[in-house]
């Protein structure tokens, strides 16, 4: 038996509809399940918060100050001694305010959540270096994408910072990666050795009893018939999300009666790109509906109660939908992929590189694109459609396949071991 931690989880943000809070939200429950106790520590946090969970506005990357100067750190304009002196100022008031944390939860265990991988936060990533490095508490890092996997930072003009914090190489620091691809670039580059943990889903989990009538509903609100073809995209709204391929498959299916719906919000890089994809849905003839106000997220982030309420959850967007589309560009695993398996619905994705090289050789039945819509692809679609049997066989694969590699119990068995490695570390164990 595992002795107890208080396990500390830090972010930029926590609670919202990005693929590091839908992680966050696995990792907590599983260590919970194990006897730990997990506090939080983010910009933004959940609505529903311990009383040791800690929001510093400051950590999140839309804090101007450390917007600004990140921004200014991958710009050949700007003056590097000034960014760099910036960088320190705002990392020292991060790094108090993280110490007091760390002392205050009694935090024994800390768990970084992707704030050393994808500079948006540069000076956070170097407080955070600090504290690990100063205070002693056993360290792991949760890595889901790395800043070379970034067109817009591939030019840094403190490289150093990113040597320095992105990820650090500390004595005793554990790091994790989401994929085989990025843990081999991360040693490459870094040398740098990680475990490789995918993303996960609760395959055990009971469906909502009211499930079907929610989606029934969704399908009303929608104004759909009961045999009007469904398709849900249920990502954000970036380029690297492959969306215009989505609109270009339902295009072509040749259902007038196809609606095209997206559930989660653009503006993470700006909204041109919906913009662009608005224009190319209507030019060919697409029903494309944009309407992430209507769901919210499995835990609302702080704040929102200002908001009006959505009516639906993610959840019932997958219940009512006949397909999943998922033509990532790039993914550094693929969140909505493992949610498709668990519900059932037929997939159509992009065979973006980590589909590839982690996914793909465990023997899913999807419908898969290669870089664009192929005529194949249609037809592969259409006669799914047309086939109940089929569909209700390949839902079974693949759900077993989901269970057996991508469930809570392999994630419990990595954190088992990596969790179980630190424990004897750090301090004392949480009595009880």
């Amino acid at each position: 038996m595992l002795p107890r931690m208080r396990i500390g989880m830090l972010a930029t943000r926590l609670g919202d509809v990005d693929g590091v809070s839908f992680e966050v939200i696995k990792w907590q429950s599983v260590l919970q399940r194990l006897g730990h106790e997990v506090v939080l520590c983010a910009g933004l946090l959940p609505a529903e918060r311990g009383p040791s969970d800690a929001l510093i506005p400051e950590m999140h990357f839309d804090y101007h100050p450390a917007q600004r100067v990140s921004e200014a750190a991958f710009d050949r304009a700007s003056d590097p001694a000034a960014v760099r002196a910036e960088i320190g100022r705002l990392a020292d008031a991060l790094f108090d305010r993280l110490s007091r944390w760390l002392d205050d939860a009694r935090v024994e265990q800390l768990v970084v959540q992707n704030a050393w991988a994808i500079p948006m936060h540069l000076p956070l990533g170097v407080a955070v270096t600090r504290l690990a490095r100063d205070s002693g508490v056993p360290s792991l890092g949760h890595h889901h994408d790395y800043w070379w996997e970034r067109v817009r930072f591939a030019s840094c003009i403190v490289p150093e910072v990113l040597d320095e914090a992105f990820p650090p190489d500390l004595p005793g620091l554990t790091h994790v990666s989401i994929n085989s691809l990025a843990a081999s670039e991360l040693r490459r580059r870094r040398g740098l050795r990680s475990e490789v943990i995918p993303n996960v889903f609760d395959f055990d989990q009971l469906r909502p009893p009211d499930g079907a009538a929610r989606a029934v509903q969704l399908r009303a609100e929608l104004g759909l018939a009961p045999d009007d073809l469904l398709v849900v995209q249920p990502t954000r709204v970036v380029p690297r999300k492959g969306i215009e391929l989505a609109i270009e498959l339902v295009a072509r299916l040749g259902r007038p009666d196809a609606v095209l719906l997206v559930t989660s919000p653009a503006g993470d890089e700006g909204y041109e790109y919906l913009l662009g994809l608005e224009r190319l849905a209507e030019r060919l003839g697409v029903d494309f509906r944009y309407a992430p106000e209507r769901f919210r997220p499995d835990q609302q982030p702080g704040g929102s109660q200002e908001l009006p309420e959505p009516t639906h959850s993610l959840v019932d967007a997958y219940i009512a939908a006949d397909v999943i589309t998922y033509p990532s560009l790039y993914e550094g695993f693929g969140n909505a992929l493992v949610e498709a398996v668990f519900f059932g619905k037929p997939l159509v994705v992009n065979r973006y590189a980590v589909y590839e090289a982690d996914i793909r050789p465990l023997g899913f039945r999807f419908v898969e694109l290669d870089g664009g819509v192929s005529q194949a692809a249609v037809d592969q679609l259409n006669d799914l459609l047309a086939d109940p049997r089929r569909r209700a066989l390949d839902a079974e694969h693949n759900f077993e396949l989901g269970r057996r590699h991508l469930s809570y119990d392999r994630l419990e068995r990595s954190l088992e071991v990596l969790i179980g490695q630190r424990a004897g570390s750090g301090s004392a164990s949480v009595a009880g």
